[in-house]
């Protein structure tokens, strides 16, 4: 049986959701917190985002959030970039991996996005547990 647009993206929504910590947002948070102002912002996300979008092939679940972490830390949507750094160390990408992917965009986007986000960075890795000094140190 065919799966519906819905269910694709809820699936898809689950491979990037941190299930056993409530005080990390989630999409699905999004849609709660929305539900009654645009009802029909579930559909977009589930639906269009994640059934039609984030299923397409050519990228695997790393590229696609190293992307998306790109992408918001040059518009500067820092609540969007929580959400999305939690998702990337979800669905596995490493803590130097998400610093390397907001460091490269220093001379594209510059250092007031950079550093906002970096300050987002170590909000994510403070709630995760995920220890500063465990990071390796770049070379030059």
């Amino acid at each position: 049986m065919e799966k519906t647009r819905y269910q694709q993206g809820v699936d898809i929504i689950k491979e990037y959701t941190l299930t056993d910590n409530k005080e990390i947002g989630t999409h699905m948070n999004i849609v709660d917190e929305f539900k009654e102002l645009a009802p029909d912002l579930e559909s977009y996300i589930v639906e269009f985002a994640f059934g039609d979008i984030y299923s397409r092939e050519g990228l695997t679940n790393h590229q696609r959030t190293i992307a998306t972490i790109s992408s918001l830390v040059t518009v500067g949507t820092e609540p969007q970039l929580e959400l999305h750094i939690n998702t990337g160390l979800t669905i596995g990408l490493t803590p130097n991996e998400i610093v390397g992917t907001v460091m490269h965009l220093i001379p594209y986007t510059g250092f007031p996005r950079v550093l906002n986000a970096l300050k987002v960075v170590k909000k994510v890795f403070a709630q995760r547990n995920v220890k500063i000094k465990d990071l390796e140190m770049q070379p030059n």
